[in-house]
């Protein structure tokens, strides 16, 4: 194990004394976690990298972008490591059976192992291993799917990764927020976590209902969800979930909007199934001599050297497309001042006869 520079040094001694010894040897230098290491100790390794001295691997749970420093990372190759699927996990089940390792597991009771496993050889062959003590000293062969949930424990029966209840608590969760429920948030926040839902999920999912169901009744919504997923990233559980149970209550108590996210759906739908349009000749960019004079961009009115900012009666939508009037603010948080806004701009639209 590696602790800090000094380490460092007295694994760099052993790794010159392999070089120069009488049968040379070359070594390999692997540090877990790379990124707990501090700017000071990342750069001990760099000269002896350069060298050749050692073949250095550092292994992250963490976005080495952001973690390793930017020169121990340029001289290295980095590859990312993807969550094992079911046919993998299904082969390591299998190769533990071949050599006698684990009982014989019915189907129900494997593919609950799988989903538990979650990806992750290593929490797979852990609970391998349980179950494999736990069923010679109960004389257990096969494993059920009512055995295995007895010795893995509540655990596995809150969290069933695909599962009917993974996805109705999900949905439990987002419709508390959008009812405006605080306790009942928090509740299926927390039994989320408890089953073992991973704590990134759920931090995407509170950013997507900021937007969805928040909108711009209250934009600060959607920053604090990002902000609770970064504070998440950085503290880890358990200290980072109380930045997710916080962002949890601001989106069940603020103000609710669907207005955008009902506009954006109507518009997609519109351009699906409508023409493509041309681009009216006064939006028009023209940078070259040659576009002015077939007078692109001819007729535009700069907003910002009208009254108030505003070019009252200019259009932007192509020639012959109605006024679809697609984002309709509710009378609720900011939308409420976004909507007397623009009831504002229409009226001088109107007075300049806009259709």
């Amino acid at each position: 194990m590696l602790g800090g520079v000094k380490d460092i040094r007295e694994a760099v001694e052993k790794a010159e004394l392999a070089r120069d010894g009488l049968h040379p040897q070359r070594t390999i230098m692997f540090v877990d976690e790379v990124h707990r290491f501090n700017k000071s100790q990342q750069d001990a390794f760099l000269p002896h990298v350069e060298s050749g001295l050692f073949t250095f691997i550092g292994a992250t749970t963490e976005n080495p972008s952001f973690e390793v420093n930017s020169a121990l990372l340029s001289r290295a190759a980095v590859y990312v490591l993807q969550a094992l699927g079911e046919d993998d996990l299904r082969q390591i089940v299998a190769r533990a059976q071949a050599i006698g390792a684990v009982p014989a597991l019915e189907g129900d009771a494997l593919q609950r192992l799988l989903g538990y496993a979650d990806g992750d050889a290593r929490r797979m062959l852990n609970t391998l291993e349980t179950l494999a003590m736990a069923a010679t000293r109960e004389k257990v062969d096969p494993v059920t799917d009512t055995w295995l949930l007895k010795v893995l424990g509540e655990r596995m029966r809150r969290y069933d990764k695909g599962g009917e209840q993974f996805y109705d608590t999900i949905s439990a969760l987002h419709k508390s927020v959008r009812g405006s429920d605080p306790d009942a948030s928090l509740y299926w926040l927390v039994r989320m976590l408890d089953g073992g839902v991973d704590p990134r999920y759920i931090s995407r999912r509170l950013i997507r209902m900021a937007a969805e169901d928040i909108g711009l009744a209250d934009p600060r919504a959607l920053r604090l969800a990002l902000d609770a997923a970064e504070v998440y990233e950085r503290l880890g559980s358990p200290e980072g979930e109380l930045a997710l149970a916080e962002c949890v209550v601001y989106l069940a108590v603020t103000a609710k909007s669907n207005a955008v996210y009902k506009a954006f759906n109507q518009a997609k739908a519109f351009v699906k199934q409508d023409g493509t349009r041309p681009v009216p000749m006064h939006l028009r960019n023209a940078p070259t001599q040659l576009m002015k004079q077939l007078d692109y961009g001819r007729g535009y009115r700069y907003a910002h050297d009208e009254e108030d900012g505003f070019a009252a009666g200019e259009r932007y939508l192509p020639e012959g497309m109605a006024e679809p009037g697609f984002y309709q603010p509710v009378r609720r948080g900011l939308e409420i001042k976004i909507d007397d806004k623009l009831r504002e701009l229409r009226e001088k639209n109107s007075r300049q006869g806009k259709s």
